[in-house]
């Protein structure tokens, strides 16, 4: 520690005390606070038999699941965040004075809603695509929710080619939150240039950045932070390592499963394991391309983020969360507390295993299923699928009464619309437009409002949804879906059609003015 710096010590002494000696670190080369490392495999056994039909029982099988679900603020994300202010209150660079603010999609807000505790104000900028549980608990810690229309990290293909005018309009929308919250106006519009030149590019996670500049306050900067990584090459590798040779293991022979969020978990438990062993064993699972699951990336979101670095992963996996939903609802009903991250990992050991590739894992338990709840509620093998393939739906597409398009900023051009109907093989009368504020008031309100209501209303009582990268129409579906209407999500939107991968969007898509 540099004795030079000016340390706010007051603030020091307040966090060590009531967050850092909470979680997990290191006390004289050993983890103290560790989270439960349980054995999952009899209940994975059973999973894999009665849901997905796939009989295990013969392998030679070890699956343990790393439980920081259990961890103050609920998720893995306070490892990386205690770390991340612990270093700036020694650095001098964090006073109890100052405002922390961050772009986040979730645990990484809730995690720093801890400072609140201690007097510390935290400003989140979050995607109104967050679920309504997750928005429950950002506000439940004190947090100052900043809600935007765009996503923290944007469809591909989308990044440079945002409407000025949306990106105006969202530039007024951030400005009168911003005085809501006491911040001083004026100095947003002395930079607004550049703050619409971020908005135009949909750099939600740069636009924190500038903010705490203008602001003097403090960002986390998680995204490319490497003590987001460095966490969990120092402690959590260390901490899993020591758990399994107290059970007479080592993590040497063991596959760590995990999500990508940030990058962090996967970065830092890779370059403990290469560092220690000498070896690549971490698999990092991804959602199927176009799906959304809570916290975390898709492959293709993943890729540029300057933490996702798979050279160092033994393998990558993209798996089908509607396929993984069901084994989600059979851990927690065995009363383990894993979201849906977790489920998505666990699946993947039910594939590895079923394949004979390997046979012993440690599954990393993300957070817990408390902020997904809702979601979690409408998990049924009775209920059709929620997401559809683009396959799938063509050939089930006379069973549609209307294909609706759904988003809050984006509308398809005439080429967009008719793009639409020759992937689907239906007339282009059948697809149905709504404005963009109705499907803004949809998810903002979680009410069906009128214009939709009509839409919805036909002989056949189902419709497909479609938007630009299927997060809007799964939104949409979901909301829908706890109406007792039933739709589907076309997976991946349009942007996935086979006429539009690889072309600039702006071909086919347009800013809505309504």
């Amino acid at each position: 520690m540099d004795t030079n710096q000016d340390i706010d010590n007051n603030l020091l002494q307040k966090f060590e005390e009531q967050i850092w000696n909470k979680i997990p670190h290191l006390e004289d080369n050993k983890v103290v606070n560790p989270t439960p490392l349980i054995d999952l495999t009899a209940d994975l056994k059973e999973c894999a038999k009665s849901v997905y039909k796939l009989d295990l029982d013969e392998k030679d099988l070890k699956v343990y699941g790393k439980f920081d679900s259990t961890l103050l603020s609920g998720s893995i994300k306070v490892r990386a965040a205690a770390h991340i202010i612990h270093n700036a209150i020694v650095s001098g660079k964090l006073k109890g004075n100052q405002t922390v603010i961050e772009a986040t999609s979730g645990n990484f807000g809730i995690a720093l809603g801890q400072l609140s505790k201690i007097g510390v104000n935290v400003v989140a900028l979050v995607s109104r695509k967050l679920q309504e549980g997750v928005f429950k608990e950002l506000r439940d810690g004190n947090i100052r929710i900043m809600d935007l229309d765009m996503d923290i990290c944007p469809a591909p293909g989308m990044e440079n080619k945002a409407d000025e005018l949306a990106a105006k309009a969202t530039a007024g929308n951030i400005r009168s939150q911003l005085s809501e919250l006491g911040f001083n106006p004026e100095i947003f519009d002395i930079n607004i240039q550049e703050i619409e030149k971020l908005l135009s590019k949909q750099d939600i996670i740069n636009l924190a950045r500038l903010l705490a500049k203008i602001y003097g306050l403090f960002c986390p900067k998680q995204y490319d932070n490497e003590l987001n990584t460095e966490i969990h090459r120092i402690v959590t590798g260390i901490e899993i390592d020591q758990q399994l040779q107290e059970n007479g293991d080592s993590l040497e022979d063991y596959q760590i499963v995990c999500s990508f969020g940030t990058g962090g978990t996967s970065g830092g438990l890779s370059q403990y394991i290469a560092e220690k062993y000498d070896k690549k064993s971490i698999h990092v699972v991804f959602p199927s391309p176009g799906q959304d699951v809570a916290g975390i990336r898709t492959k293709a979101k993943a890729s540029g983020l300057t933490l996702y670095k798979p050279e160092t992963f033994a393998a990558e996996h993209e798996i089908d969360y509607e396929k993984a939903k069901y084994l989600l609802k059979f851990f927690v009903d065995k009363g383990h507390n894993i979201g849906e991250s977790t489920a998505l990992a666990l699946f993947s050991v039910i594939e590895m295993a079923g394949s004979g590739n390997h046979s012993k894992f440690v599954v990393i338990v993300a957070d817990g299923i408390e902020k997904y709840k809702k979601n979690f509620e409408q998990i049924s093998k009775n209920q059709i699928p929620i997401t559809i393939s683009l396959q799938d739906a063509a050939s089930i597409a006379d069973d549609y009464d209307r294909i609706i398009w759904v988003h809050t900023q984006y509308t398809p051009k005439e080429e967009g619309i008719e793009m639409i109907a020759r992937s689907l093989g239906v007339d282009k009368t059948k697809i149905s437009i709504p404005k963009a504020r109705t499907i803004n008031d949809l998810l903002s309100t979680q009410q069906i409002p009128e214009e939709l209501n009509n839409e919805l209303n036909g002989t056949k009582g189902k419709s497909l949804l479609v938007c630009m990268a299927g997060n809007t129409s799964l939104m949409t579906a979901q909301v829908l879906a706890s109406k007792g209407i039933i739709t589907q999500s076309l997976t991946g939107g349009i942007t996935n059609l086979p006429e539009g991968r690889g072309k600039n969007p702006g071909q086919f898509i347009k800013a809505a003015t309504e």
